[in-house]
């Protein structure tokens, strides 16, 4: 009963119902309908949030299951998903992470992590609002992807809609798990 309330509610955030429509437009969009359109359809694929390291994991599945892209390719997907569909988990993430997660400029991400260190913990949505130059509706159209728990362990399986990519990956030398242009 608990988990069905916790999934209505996550389908019902504007992110969640986004995922459903049409992904966002940005760099890798078009890398991720070309390289996913053989085996599945995008839109299956972003029909879940994952952490940053389960979409590694995805995409190196996809790689090892014979998806072909260039190393450029592979690049902007990630920055896309990790951008669009990667949890963000407020009070571990580092400044980098950050910019990458919300979109936002170094100085912000950096902002909120100092807010963090010097405050104590996240809370609330409204917590990560009242830092200065943060974006509100920003933060708002990532209200679903937000943790606030220290562990992973707790927040994470709350948010969780759907199973995550568990496979073994091949790393290849530059530590991305796919291989490389010189090495397909």
């Amino acid at each position: 009963m608990v988990i069905a309330s916790a999934a209505a509610a996550l389908a019902s955030t504007p992110a969640a119902q986004s995922m459903a429509g049409q992904p966002p437009a940005g760099p890798g969009r078009d890398a991720l309908f070309k390289i996913c359109s053989d085996c599945h359809s995008a839109e299956s694929a972003l029909s879940q949030l994952k952490t940053h390291d389960e979409w590694v994991k995805t995409l190196d599945e996809m790689a090892n299951n014979g998806a072909q892209g260039s190393d450029e390719e592979w690049s902007q997907i990630q920055a896309y998903l990790d951008k669009h569909y990667s949890f963000i988990f407020i009070n571990k993430a580092t400044a980098k992470e950050l910019e990458s997660t919300l979109g936002v400029a170094p100085a912000v991400a950096e902002a909120i992590v100092r807010r963090r260190t010097e405050k104590g913990h996240y809370t609330s949505i409204d917590d990560i609002k009242r830092v200065p130059g943060v974006d509100s509706a920003g933060i708002d159209a990532r209200t679903d992807r937000f943790l606030f728990s220290i562990s992973e362990g707790h927040d994470y399986a709350q948010n969780r809609r759907l199973g995550g990519s568990r496979g073994v990956s091949r790393r290849d030398s530059d530590g991305r798990g796919r291989l490389g242009d010189a090495q397909r």
